[in-house]
């Protein structure tokens, strides 16, 4: 039996490479986070502080996607 693998949908990215792939730093994603509420929520792993944060792929890209038709329609 094989296990079973997440879809890509369900993918996810650490915030670190969040922050690469949109060119911010961590308080900068903060700041986009709390002024622009469409921004995808992180899932965070644990109560902590230092707990590692992580984003879901698909929806970053459906995040992205809006943007460009939002630049698009202007």
């Amino acid at each position: 039996m094989h296990p079973t693998h997440p879809t890509i949908d369900q993918a996810l990215i650490p915030q670190t490479e969040v922050c690469k792939a949109i060119g911010q730093t961590r308080s900068g994603l903060d700041k986009l986070r709390k002024k622009d509420p469409t921004f995808p929520k992180p899932i965070k792993f644990g109560a902590s502080r230092q707990a590692a944060v992580y984003y879901v792929i698909a929806e970053l890209n459906a995040w992205l996607a809006a943007k460009i038709k939002e630049r698009d329609a202007e």
